[in-house]
């Protein structure tokens, strides 16, 4: 694989720290998927039923809309998608994110922060919603991962 991104969404931060270490391992472009509209800490409250990330999570059509797209997204052989995990999937603009583009032929790896659980369903979800993309298995890295094990995962890709 030659040239590679690492796209992520990060509503606190977390995922962000991470997509910047996966970049270094990758040696990838980095972009940030970012709703126009910010979340708010009552926004991510997944206790409150009517919490927009709540609202979003049981709408399987809701695509928030991001402020900006990836220039050029013809030119990546790979790319990388990090997310948080909520409700054990990637949230909807992380949907949002992967429907703009036509991946068909890319290798897409997704990778995810979450407290403890995995990835979920979210690599068949993603498959899906990128036809005729390699979507790959991905991995959960916790947010204190070293960029040792970071680059270990990401060589043992070969990408």
């Amino acid at each position: 694989m030659n040239k590679k991104l690492v796209a992520y969404f990060s509503a606190t931060g977390t995922t962000g720290e991470v997509a910047r270490k996966v970049a270094r391992a990758a040696g990838a472009d980095l972009f940030e998927i970012e709703p126009v509209e910010r979340y708010t800490a009552a926004d991510l409250d997944w206790n409150d039923r009517t919490s927009r990330s709540s609202r979003e999570m049981a709408d399987e059509a809701a695509r928030p809309a991001m402020a900006s797209c990836v220039e050029g997204m013809g030119s990546y052989e790979a790319v990388f998608v990090g997310f948080p995990i909520w409700w054990y999937v990637e949230p909807r603009i992380v949907d949002a994110f992967l429907e703009a583009y036509d991946l068909s032929g890319k290798v897409v790896i997704p990778f995810a922060t979450s407290g403890g659980s995995g990835l979920g369903q979210a690599p068949r979800r993603m498959r899906a919603l990128c036809p005729g993309a390699d979507v790959r298995e991905g991995k959960r890295l916790s947010a204190g991962a070293s960029q040792g094990s970071i680059d270990a995962w990401v060589s043992g890709l070969g990408a």
